[in-house]
């Protein structure tokens, strides 16, 4: 895959950090969003009119000529595309949603949905969603309703270097959660290897790094309605302990460095030859290390083998000045022939089933697994404090991890410091 995936997904975990300084700016309850915009039904007509689309970082930057297809299909419209870097990206939709001059569609990442649902148009009832799996459908939901259409996606899955499972008695991939520490186990005792797993104890966004172990294991981080967080329960103690069971028995080093670049450099030296990643991996992977051999493969399975999931969605504001061709726009750019295009392009991954059951994407061996694991995911919370209970708990799991804090006193701790922070509603 080209580097231009790697830069789209940085830009999404720089964007997940910015929430911390802007959540809930604004947001009213859902109740009163979709009250203020009446669900429209797609016309079977052409697309027609003017039409604004505003998109990020990479995907801006290409989109523009992408988009010609659309044009020929529908000689009618004219679109326009401004592409707008991720850094600015927040302040500027902000800014157009309190002036009344917001484009007609936009690209979100999703762990900006809850902070501007007030300003989304529902999606129509006769759009079809039915080519979209679970997990970035919910990624597009705010309390219950859905807002926005998942364009592209963003998961993890587990990554290995073959050759040194192989000298740790490992032939294939290890299934279980089980297997998982008993592979790392195995590894460490290897020459050159330094960590069985790659997981980093402290610093930004280290928790949400191990969502993949809680979320398979059976952890709801809110209740079914997110109005309030289960952050102390069975299910979470048992996830905390399982990660926190790496650094207690030696299988990993509490002070393993996770500066941005290193992770890869460690896994194509060997030093930490089991890690979980998202597709960014495989071209870093290849920038670094060439043909170092190795395979990936789903999350282990807990209770079940469930990843997390981010992306981006496209979204049509309620004041949209052309509504039906912003719709149609959206389900053309999500159609599986488009999404097949746009990979081959963008190298973004597809959020259409039947994308993967393409030759481009299912004849790729290291893909094979994000097909497959992007059936079984998982997003954040749809609330606009997610961000601030994520950095916390980032600082009470390091305070577990360096045994300052017990599991069952860190979660009741991040239990309260949650409460405190609410949900934004």
């Amino acid at each position: 895959m080209r580097h231009s995936i790697s830069k789209t997904t940085l830009a999404l975990v720089a964007s997940v950090a910015m929430l911390a300084g802007v959540a809930g700016c604004g947001r009213t309850n859902s109740g009163s969003s979709a009250s203020a915009d009446e669900m429209i039904t797609m016309d079977s007509g052409k697309a027609t009119g003017d039409l604004t689309v505003w998109a990020m970082g990479n995907e801006g930057d290409q989109l523009g000529g992408f988009v010609k297809g659309f044009e020929q299909e529908n000689p009618d419209v004219k679109l326009k595309v401004t592409a707008i870097p991720w850094a600015s990206a927040h302040d500027k939709i902000q800014t157009a949603i309190a002036a009344g001059t917001v484009p007609d569609v936009i690209q979100m990442g999703t762990t900006w949905m809850a902070d501007f649902s007030n300003s989304f148009s529902r999606v129509p009832e006769n759009f079809d969603l039915t080519d979209f799996s679970e997990g970035p459908l919910a990624a597009g939901k705010v309390d219950g309703v859905q807002f926005g259409v998942p364009w592209y996606v963003d998961s993890h899955v587990l990554y290995y270097r073959t050759d040194i499972a192989a000298k740790a008695g490992w032939t294939k991939a290890p299934r279980t959660l089980d297997e998982l520490k008993q592979m790392a186990t195995d590894t460490k005792k290897v020459d050159g290897v330094k960590n069985g797993l790659f997981i980093a104890s402290s610093g930004a966004d280290t928790w949400q790094g191990t969502l993949w172990a809680y979320y398979s294991q059976g952890v709801k981080l809110m209740d079914a309605a997110d109005d309030n967080w289960t952050l102390d329960t069975p299910e979470m103690k048992k996830a905390t302990a399982y990660i926190d069971a790496f650094f207690k028995d030696g299988i990993t080093s509490t002070t393993l460095d996770a500066t941005p670049g290193l992770p890869i450099a460690q896994f194509v030296s060997g030093e930490t030859p089991i890690m979980t990643g998202g597709p960014t991996a495989i071209s870093q992977i290849a920038e670094q290390g060439a043909d170092v051999p190795y395979a990936t493969a789903m999350i282990p399975k807990g209770t079940s083998s469930t990843s997390f999931v981010g992306g981006a969605d496209f979204v049509v504001p309620t004041e949209s000045k052309n509504k039906q061709a912003a719709w149609k726009f959206i389900r053309w750019m999500t159609e599986p022939n488009t999404q097949i295009d746009w990979f081959e392009q963008a190298s973004v991954l597809p959020s259409s089933q039947q994308a993967w059951s393409s030759k481009t994407l299912s004849g790729d061996e290291k893909l094979k697994a994000y097909g497959e694991q992007l059936k079984s995911t998982m997003s954040p919370p749809s609330v606009s404090t997610w961000a601030q209970v994520s950095a916390a708990g980032d600082q009470i799991m390091e305070q577990i991890h360096k045994g300052q804090l017990s599991v069952n006193d860190g979660l009741k701790k991040l239990q309260t410091e949650a409460d405190s922070i609410g949900t934004g509603k």
